[in-house]
């Protein structure tokens, strides 16, 4: 199932011009169906809005990069239709591409070539770039990335992380319309990943519509304006990623004495509180519309020793596992 923002329209149904001035990724019923039969992309719709920070998140394993491949044209689905920035793929790939930068699955460079070099055949390549100052903009794509310092390092001696930001300094060559980065901080320390993480914030404030797949959910939702949830090849859920987690119920967890614990349960489940759990000297439910301070002060008047209380808002994780009973660490 797919959760479509309002006024998305449904698959197969006739591309809408409006529609499609706001969006700068739409797919209509894309799937791919390997030979073997298996189904790795199940008939999703994607709706990405200019100028958004769009998290495409899921396990390994559940579609992400292969939905990233048939957007690119690099490979064609089975079935449905995908357009970027206004163009169908693969068809207007030609006028599109040049002003989409991306990041896909592993960088292949030369391995023998400096990481300046490789990012000079690769802007040598583009016939739409000015040869006059292909060194200034690799230098400002290595700058950007943090690998200035080992420019003239040949790429066979770079780490997994420097190669992974050699794949982002290619991505960023020439002023993009479009950002598709598929696990862009894989092989990175944190130090790295919140460099990436700051320049996608950068990239946004600049108009660049950016999409980051990626399984790791607390990177994502710490950068993304809007999200889709994938699973198993399908869509199960998108939109702005402060509505979808504003929907669910918020959780309030305390903590008590030993001897409380049950005296505890039994106050909220007085409030109307409901799914309430208790798991050593902690006491949660779903708080639902009452008011924390009304539990608190119910649980004092109980006489209930309460020595910490706090409500935690749902996140993207909470919401995956809502929606399919998994945990977000299922191999697929």
């Amino acid at each position: 199932m797919t959760d479509r923002p309002t006024g998305a329209a449904p698959s197969g149904a006739a591309p809408v011009a409006s529609e499609d001035a706001d969006l700068a990724i739409r797919t209509d019923g894309l799937t791919k169906r390997f030979r073997s039969g298996q189904v790795a992309v199940a008939g999703i719709d994607l709706r990405v809005p200019r100028g958004a920070v769009y998290g495409f998140i899921g396990p390994n394993g559940s579609g992400k990069t292969t939905t990233i491949r048939m957007l690119l044209g690099l490979v064609r689905p089975t079935s449905g239709r995908a357009h970027l920035l206004g163009g169908a793929m693969p068809e207007a790939g030609a006028g599109v591409l040049p002003r989409v930068g991306a990041l896909v699955e592993g960088p292949a460079f030369h391995p023998y070539l400096t990481g300046r070099a490789n990012l000079g055949r690769l802007d040598a390549s583009d016939a739409t770039a000015d040869p006059r100052t292909a060194r200034q903009r690799a230098d400002e794509a290595l700058e950007r990335v943090g690998l200035a310092a080992a420019a003239a390092k040949p790429y066979r001696q770079y780490s997994l992380g420097m190669k992974q930001r050699l794949g982002l300094a290619a991505a960023l060559l020439r002023p993009r319309e479009l950002l598709v980065l598929d696990e862009p901080t894989n092989g990175l320390d944190p130090q790295g990943t919140r460099e990436v993480r700051n320049l996608v914030r950068e990239l946004a404030d600049h108009g660049t519509t950016v999409l980051v797949s990626s399984h790791l959910l607390a990177e994502i939702e710490q950068v993304c304006s809007h999200v889709g949830i994938m699973s198993g090849g399908h869509l199960l859920l998108q939109g702005d990623r402060a509505e979808l987690t504003g929907r669910g119920l918020p959780r309030l967890s305390l903590q008590t004495s030993a001897d409380h614990v049950g005296a505890a349960a039994e106050v909220l489940t007085g409030l109307g509180l409901t799914d309430v759990q208790t798991a050593g000297h902690t006491v949660s439910a779903l708080l639902g519309a009452v008011p924390p301070e009304k539990v608190s002060a119910a649980l004092v008047h109980a006489g209930v020793d309460l020595l910490g209380l706090e409500v935690r808002r749902p996140n993207l994780e909470q919401i995956f596992v809502e929606l399919t009973g998994e945990g977000f660490d299922v191999a697929r």
